[in-house]
């Protein structure tokens, strides 16, 4: 009968023949160097975002000349009253305010909570959102009252005679 020799060497555990790392050569990376690397990348997207925000801010400003459009006459306005139109696309709403003093002031009647649109109350001297009562102020379109946080976007208005026009939105 053949002797049948058996190695006294240990045998390498199964997985280390599944994972044939060799741990010498195998680099690990540092917490520290962990967080410096997430820390950039973050730093690194947080400027790119505001870059293109930039941008893009600085491209609907300036990248379109804004339409110039006949509103109406002025006279008809008595002061606390109100007129509305559409600019600078027929898609987009707005209000035009005879304040009490007599200056006339135009706004996005979009508000700028959830878009609802926006009417003028004279008697308070406000334009009024109905669907979350949001109220902002008709002399500077800032929001007084409501959950609304940001102003209304103003229409820049030119007089010539008694005709009124818009030239341009300030967002």
């Amino acid at each position: 009968m053949a002797e049948q020799f058996t190695s006294r060497e240990p045998r390498a555990p199964r997985w280390r023949e599944d994972f044939p790392i060799e741990w010498e050569r195998d680099n690990y990376i540092t917490r520290r160097e962990l967080a410096k690397f997430l820390a950039l990348g973050s730093a690194l997207l947080a400027g790119a975002s505001a870059v293109i925000a930039a941008v893009g801010n600085w491209m609907r400003r300036v990248g379109r000349p804004m339409p110039r459009a006949r509103i109406g006459r002025a006279s008809p306005i008595l002061a606390g009253g109100s007129l509305l139109f559409r600019y600078p696309t027929e898609e987009d709403p707005c209000i035009l305010v005879r304040t009490q003093d007599g200056t006339l002031k135009a706004y996005s009647q979009v508000c700028t909570h959830l878009s609802c649109a926006v009417v003028h109350r004279p008697e308070s001297q406000t334009l009024f959102c109905p669907c979350h009562h949001g109220y902002f102020s008709v002399t500077e379109g800032r929001p007084t009252a409501g959950p609304p946080t940001r102003r209304l976007p103003q229409i820049r208005l030119e007089q010539r005679g008694d005709e009124i026009f818009a030239v341009g939105k300030d967002v």
